[in-house]
């Protein structure tokens, strides 16, 4: 016979249900151990994991170090970029605009930045506040980049004047393809419509009233931390994400332009706090007011453009989701059919990923100072299934070996493209100062290429530092190499005219799996006039 327990006193009844959600919020047992295991496996240096569970954080902890080598731990309050997971707090920015009345979602960003323009007038008319944020506008994948990537010494502004000599890849809404450069003209938007710089106006309408202490929106405050993490990566000479671990150069006062798309740094302690935000649909933890409304909160997560799902390959094959949308700032998919709002980033040799599940009133996020994406997918997908109540799966060594797959494969390619297409024997058709000289793409603006010592040097004037080496490959294709070994080799192809002169120079990356913001293929130079 079963015996019903009757609690006559609240109070027990409270304290029994607070027991209740605890048990089921905690970590998986052993968790903290099978974190340093898999930090082990790829030598990564520092990871920090925060997680939040019906509104209360229920785990902000950091693990390893800030820099390979060093004795610096990396704790709770330890900031991260955290790449294009901040891609949301723009749209938030933008959300308490429209909640304040100063704009809406459908207003024609024309109106408010006079000097915008796209490449089709049609499409300036026509492109929304809305639009900025789900890329959809026509242009190709990372078009632009080049702009602000990996870093330069133009303004917003530019960045804005410099979008109407960029092609269009497809027409306008027709599909889904990511960009950044959008998500800069928004923080430019939020500038003029607020009258604050986009910097001050997520401190003092997102940070500051939710408590994220450690939070940044400008990088000269990222610096000024010294309980802050190093980039690492593995730039072997043949294909980067191949050998040891390395220390990244980090460069002050370089990269600001680009934040409203993804240069925002915070800590675990904050990243669980803006967990707290969304799961509460803008609500503070502490419910004493709100950031933004709760149709502002649903707006951002609706999908109002399909992206075309590819099936993942074995062995993650089951992780491919059944439907995927961008809304604005995150991704609404399914994850093993439960649906899931997140988002990744990534600033060169720091990842970040964030993962919200509204039913279950669950967030997951995860920082990493590497570019090891198996070590930190892995693991938030293994919490994933433990809250989901799912069986136990070592995602780390499931995405480890994918990994591994698509470096071989990388390799491959790029060892076929040496044996298939170069002709070693070629000679270029001029003498080495016959490239030398001034020229430049409509979008990107100048380069330089000069003679010096007996080979040509590279000048990519507004990306301070982008300066490399060129060593002939075939033909008139030169290899760059710059002196920034983090940055892209290409390949540099100069077309000649009638009369034997340079009338332009193409590019492409070396690596098959260079990374899409290195949009070398979209720069047609000519000679300066």
């Amino acid at each position: 016979m079963m015996v019903a327990l009757k609690i006559r006193c609240p109070l027990m009844l409270a304290l029994l249900l607070c027991a209740v959600m605890q048990a089921h919020a905690q970590v998986p047992a052993g968790f903290d151990a099978r974190v340093e295991q898999a930090m082990g496996s790829r030598e990564v240096p520092g990871m920090a994991i925060s997680i939040v569970k019906d509104g209360q954080v229920v785990h902000a902890k950091g693990y390893g170090v800030r820099r390979l080598g060093g004795s610096e731990p990396v704790d709770a309050d330890t900031i991260f970029p955290t790449g294009s997971t901040g891609k949301a707090v723009t749209a938030a920015a933008i959300a308490i605009l429209v909640d304040d009345g100063k704009l809406s979602w459908d207003d024609r960003v024309a109106d408010h930045l006079p000097d915008f323009r796209m490449y089709d007038a049609w499409v300036t008319r026509e492109m929304t506040v809305a639009d900025l944020l789900l890329h959809r506008s026509g242009l190709g994948l990372g078009a632009g980049d080049l702009l602000f990537i990996p870093r330069t010494s133009r303004s917003r502004a530019d960045i804005v004047r410099a979008l109407r000599h960029i092609k269009p890849a497809t027409s306008f809404r027709s599909g889904y393809a990511y960009d950044n450069i959008l998500y800069i003209v928004a923080g430019e938007l939020v500038t003029q419509v607020s009258g604050q710089p986009w910097e001050d106006f997520v401190r003092t309408r997102i940070f500051q009233p939710l408590g994220m202490t450690t939070a940044v929106s400008d990088e000269q405050d990222r610096f000024a931390n010294p309980n802050r993490v190093q980039p690492h990566a593995r730039l072997d000479a043949r294909l980067r994400g191949l050998g040891p671990q390395q220390l990244l150069p980090e460069r002050e006062g370089l990269g600001q332009v680009g934040a409203p798309a993804g240069g925002l740094s915070w800590s675990a302690k904050d990243f669980a706090r803006w967990m707290q935000l969304q799961l509460a649909l803008g609500a503070l933890p502490d419910g004493k007011g709100r950031i933004y409304s709760e149709a502002s909160a649903r707006a951002m997560w609706t999908p109002q453009i399909p992206i075309p799902i590819r099936p993942y390959p074995e062995p993650i094959t089951d992780m491919t989701p059944q439907f995927s949308g961008y809304g604005y700032g995150w991704n609404v998919q399914d994850y093993r059919g439960v649906k899931v709002v997140q988002h990744g980033g990534a600033v060169f040799g720091v990842l970040a990923f964030v993962v919200l599940v509204p039913e279950r009133n669950l967030g997951i996020a995860l920082q990493i100072n590497a570019e090891d994406v198996e070590v930190m997918r892995g693991l938030g997908y293994e919490l994933l299934d433990h809250y989901l109540g799912l069986e136990a799966r070592d995602w780390v060594g499931a995405f480890s070996t994918w990994n591994r797959e698509r470096l071989a494969g990388g390799l491959k390619a790029l060892d076929g493209a040496k044996a298939d297409a170069r002709n070693a024997s070629s000679r270029p058709s001029l003498k080495l100062a016959g490239y030398a000289g001034a020229y430049t793409d409509a979008w990107y603006g100048s380069i330089t290429v000069a003679e010096r010592g007996g080979s040509l040097r590279v000048d990519f004037r507004q990306t301070p530092d982008m300066a490399g080496t060129l060593s002939h490959w075939q033909y008139d294709t030169f290899r760059v190499d710059w002196d920034d070994a983090s940055i892209e080799p290409a390949y540099m192809t100069f077309a000649l005219d009638a009369e034997g002169r340079v009338a332009r120079i193409t590019m492409k990356a070396v690596s098959p799996l260079a990374d899409f913001s290195y949009d070398y293929p979209d720069l047609l130079f000519e000679p300066a006039k």
